[in-house]
């Protein structure tokens, strides 16, 4: 009865055993959606690294072209951020101090990351070396990080890379100290433990167990460390101990116009601009980052 009742019908089709996976679109919509810091803060941070690549197309000029009997112009349709009071153009100043303040941000983040990276993987697990370093990242922490860079510039004289080596020692023991805060937690992990009694070499349980877990708070701080370092540069700069005036920064054409602030804004609002926004970037970069990467406030997509 029961085939006489289901006959005349075709055979179902054999359903799929999961689901078909999202379409890329929405995908895209749900991690916008889910992260917006990230986005917004991606998008904008690559606009400005896209005005540093392609400065010299952007209708500039010489950024440091002097022409005397053109100084102190107000924005107009031939100066579009008005000139300074050597009479150089602000706006290629300003689109060619985006590569001093990125370059300097990106490497202090770099090379404080990695040296960070090694002190605090040896200090966190290897006693010994824990007692000594970290007394020396502590001292060097108990220094205000910009006095430590200006006694640093002091020291070596002004240049961009001396401005990197400057501001990366100041930013070093922080990430050291990152770091090991996190080894320390690690080393209590079953699965660390485990590999330690089995005789495992320390070099291939960092490798294998404990690096893996330290890039993703890594990063997350790398953001942060990049956002201050532009910062440092500028103050720096704006005081006479970073770039050397002939290279355009946004801390030297602020410093230039200081003396003119109240009749000639301009010269000091367009660098001041750039620098905002540019730190704005990053650090919502690093907001999302964390929200993105931390086990504890990630959210699925």
């Amino acid at each position: 009865m029961s085939s006489w009742l289901f006959s005349g019908y075709a055979a179902a089709p054999d359903l799929p055993d999961v689901l078909p996976p999202r379409k890329a679109r929405g995908k895209v919509a749900m991690f916008v959606h889910r992260y917006p810091t990230i986005v917004i803060g991606g998008v904008l941070l690559g606009l400005i690294l896209a005005i540093a690549v392609l400065a010299p197309l952007l209708w500039t000029v010489d950024p440091t072209a002097i022409a005397p009997s053109k100084r102190t112009r107000a924005p107009s349709e031939l100066y579009w951020f008005g000139t300074d009071m050597l009479g150089r153009d602000i706006y290629s100043r300003v689109l060619y101090g985006t590569r001093v303040s990125l370059t300097v941000g990106f490497a202090v983040a770099g090379v404080s990351s990695a040296i960070g990276l090694l002190i605090g993987l040896c200090a966190g697990f290897v006693r010994i070396l824990d007692a000594v370093v970290m007394r020396i990242m502590d001292g060097l922490m108990s220094i205000p990080s910009i006095l430590l860079a200006i006694a640093l510039m002091a020291l070596i004289g002004a240049s961009v890379q001396n401005v990197v080596i400057a501001i990366s020692v100041a930013e070093i023991p922080r990430v050291a100290r990152l770091v090991r805060g996190v080894v320390l937690s690690l080393r209590e992990q079953a699965y660390v433990e485990a590999a330690i009694a089995s005789g495992t070499r320390v070099p291939n349980i960092i490798w294998r167990h404990i690096l893996p877990n330290t890039l993703a708070p890594l990063i997350v701080q790398a953001t942060f460390i990049c956002a201050s370092a532009m910062l440092a540069e500028a103050t720096l700069s704006f005081i006479g101990a970073g770039t050397p005036p002939n290279i355009p920064s946004w801390g030297n054409i602020m410093a230039e116009g200081r003396a003119l602030w109240q009749v000639k804004p301009f010269i000091v609002f367009f660098p001041a601009i750039f620098l905002s926004l540019t730190v704005l970037a990053v650090n919502l970069l690093g907001d999302g980052l964390r929200d993105a990467l931390d086990p504890r406030l990630a959210k699925r997509i």
